[in-house]
């Protein structure tokens, strides 16, 4: 862990008051990104996502500068060959009033997420109980948003592991598939590499994802932004859930029914992003 002005400390070091927003209402922002040679991939592009989380909850964040310097020093010591996944928290600070309250953690990337990102995984689909387009006109809903607020997703994500599945694909009120409560979808329909557009949809636009269909020409593929349903997805070439510390996880069974999967494809998007 990693503490403005006082940089790496013990893990077990006391940084939250009880009062803290960020606890008793999941007032805050986060972001967590892959460390890999000991250094935090796609710094840059994570710190801008705080900052417009931040600026949607009017948070005062601190200067990106800081924040990366603060990734720094929690990596400065983290062995090159192991997978980290570094965590920077700022939450609204004490209810009794004072500045917010800025940390850093680092953590091995746990076996669960290395084994989906190889062996693939079961979803299941779970309604959201709005419209696709129901949060881009209700920002109170804060759609897009990074928050503290991850009660409802790591719901979904129980709620899956009971019925046996390894993950949730969120399903809108009118049957599209938006995203997952910890990664974004994305499917290759012949030669175009597809992703839900979030200004639309108000989902969480993805760090990974974006960087990946920027890059996807190297594949030899066309990227795109569609809307898709989950039985759309059956006759695609392949469909992943990708987030920032897993990587990209084959989706081999969605509802119960096998998907179209080829361990090619899957191999050269991780060689493209870069995950062993």
């Amino acid at each position: 862990m990693a503490i403005p002005g006082k940089g790496v400390v013990p893990a077990d070091t006391p940084v939250l008051t009880a009062d803290d927003l960020g606890v008793l209402r999941g007032d805050g922002v986060f972001e967590t990104m892959h460390v890999r040679r000991g250094r935090p991939w796609l710094l840059d592009e994570h710190l801008a996502r705080m900052a417009r989380s931040a600026a949607r909850m009017d948070l005062p964040l601190p200067p990106a500068a800081e924040l990366a310097d603060l990734a720094g020093q929690a990596c400065a010591e983290w062995p090159a060959e192991v997978e980290g996944a570094l965590r920077l928290v700022c939450t609204r600070g004490p209810e009794s009033g004072g500045p917010v309250t800025v940390f850093a953690t680092l953590a091995p990337v746990s076996p669960v997420a290395i084994q989906a990102r190889r062996a693939g995984i079961a979803v299941v689909t779970a309604t959201l109980g709005f419209a696709a387009d129901a949060r881009t006109p209700a920002p109170w809903l804060l759609g897009g948003v990074k928050s503290l607020s991850y009660a409802v997703n790591m719901a979904s994500q129980r709620w899956a592991t009971g019925r046996g599945a390894d993950d949730v694909l969120w399903v809108s009120a009118d049957g599209y598939a938006l995203e997952a409560p910890t990664a974004s979808l994305v499917w290759l329909s012949g030669d175009t590499l597809c992703t839900v557009p979030a200004e639309p949809t108000g989902i969480l636009p993805g760090t990974t994802v974006r960087w990946l269909l920027d890059h996807a020409d190297r594949l030899g593929w066309t990227p795109a932004e569609r809307m898709v349903t989950p039985a759309e997805l059956r006759g695609v070439r392949g469909a992943w859930l990708v987030s920032s510390v897993r990587g990209p996880a084959a989706i081999r069974a969605l509802d119960g029914a096998e998907l179209p999967t080829d361990p090619e494809l899957t191999a050269r998007i991780n060689d493209l992003l870069g995950y062993p």
